[in-house]
């Protein structure tokens, strides 16, 4: 009976981990990984010039590629300036070694607004590279094909939006082989990725576990401590040790009534 108790409390705990991991895959706004899979070449947007680009036409090297809207208040320049800021410390040459999109997920941004967008950025790296970060801004149905190959969830709130903060290293392919968190991000842990890229090689990302813990809050426009999914994942992990500390328990008292 106990032994029955004991794998009936296993199971429960089991299923509780499995659910959560479940629901922690319905994003609404954030990142969904889809490392491996290629992004849909053939979708076609404007770039800062006016010109219409498709994706395959502008992704020839290892390719960062962000999301942002131009009226963003909150974490969209501080993101942009992570990436110039990167860019500007790695020892790999941007136009050489690697590109950078950025696309805006706002249909009413314009070529325009994305020139003027670049300006206030591009600054910060080597005038020769400045051609090789290019603003696009497209229509609703590609926008949301491109986001969706990719993870990304974001959310209309009034005039602004909720969006999680990420850049997303693509291979000369177009196929999605990293990730990286945050709004900061370290030369070396670039120059990897970018080498990850060339090659080819889809690499899971140790800064996951921050948009795990973290969350997005409209509100304030920053990310807030998840403490009710940490203390929830902490319980649950504690369960499942007591659980399986009664199993041995029981196995041992079960073989020593045998003998």
């Amino acid at each position: 009976m106990r032994k029955i108790v004991v794998l009936g409390l296993l199971f429960l705990v089991a299923f509780n981990l499995r659910a959560q991991i479940t629901v922690s895959k319905e994003v609404e706004i954030g990142i969904v990984e889809k490392l491996g899979q290629t992004i849909p070449l053939d979708l076609k947007f404007f770039n800062e010039k006016n010109d219409t680009v498709s994706l395959k036409s502008i992704i020839r090297k290892p390719t960062i590629l962000s999301f942002v809207y131009f009226d963003c208040p909150g974490l969209c320049s501080p993101l942009l300036d992570g990436i110039a800021d990167v860019v500007s410390k790695t020892e790999l040459s941007l136009g050489k070694d690697f590109d950078i999109i950025t696309i805006s997920f706002n249909t009413k941004d314009t070529p325009e607004k994305a020139r003027q967008k670049k300006l206030n950025f591009v600054s910060k790296i080597k005038e020769e590279q400045r051609g090789s970060w290019t603003y696009l801004t497209g229509e609703l149905g590609n926008i949301q094909k491109i986001t969706e190959a990719v993870g990304f969830r974001y959310k209309p709130t009034g005039e602004d939006f909720a969006h999680p903060s990420t850049i997303i290293i693509l291979s000369p392919q177009g196929k999605i082989t990293r990730y990286l968190y945050g709004i900061t991000y370290l030369p070396f842990e670039l120059k990897m990725a970018v080498i990850e890229a060339q090659k080819g090689q889809a690499q899971p990302t140790s800064n996951k576990i921050y948009d795990y813990c973290f969350a997005y809050d409209p509100q304030s426009k920053t990310y807030t401590l998840q403490f009710t999914r940490l203390m929830g994942s902490f319980v649950l992990i504690l369960g499942l040790f007591f659980v399986l500390y009664l199993y041995v328990s029981s196995k041992r008292n079960s073989t020593k009534a045998t003998k």
